[in-house]
C-alpha cells in the first residue's frame, strides 16, 4: 500500500514548498499526496504531481488533514508554517499540529524537517 502525505503550508510559504515538492518530486510521486486547496494549487502548477485536493486551510482543509491522521490514513505531513505572521485560522493549524503530535505522525514544518520527513519513507 502506498504512503500518503498532507502537504499544506501559509501564504508566504506556498512557493517555497511548491519549490520544494520541484526539488523532490521524484519521490513524492511515490505517495498519495493530500493538499490544502491553494497550497495544493500552486504545487501542482509547478510540478504536475497527482494531488488530492481538499478545502482551503481556513475553510476545513486543515481540519481534514487532522481527520485523516485520526482515522490513520495519513503517513506524514509537511505544513510549512509562517512563524513571523499571525494567523486568523491559528486554532486549527495548533488543532493540526496537536493531532500529528499525539497520533506520533512524522511532521516537518520548514525545509530541513521537510527533507528528514521525506528520508524516513
Amino acid at each position: 500500500m502506498k504512503k500518503s502525505i498532507g502537504l499544506v503550508a501559509h501564504d508566504d510559504k506556498k512557493e517555497l514548498l511548491a519549490q520544494w515538492c520541484a526539488n523532490h518530486r521524484e519521490k513524492l510521486a511515490e505517495f498519495d499526496l493530500y493538499a490544502t486547496g491553494t497550497t495544493g494549487a500552486h504545487i501542482v502548477e509547478e510540478t504536475e504531481l497527482s494531488i488530492t485536493l481538499l478545502k482551503s486551510g481556513p475553510l476545513g482543509g486543515d481540519a481534514q488533514l487532522g481527520a485523516m491522521i485520526v482515522e490513520n490514513k495519513l503517513d506524514g505531513l509537511i505544513f510549512f508554517i509562517d512563524a513571523l505572521t499571525a494567523m486568523p485560522h491559528d486554532v486549527d493549524v495548533k488543532a493540526l499540529i496537536r493531532l500529528a503530535t499525539l497520533y506520533d505522525v512524522p511532521f516537518a514544518c520548514n525545509r530541513s524537517t521537510a527533507n528528514a520527513v521525506l528520508g524516513l519513507f
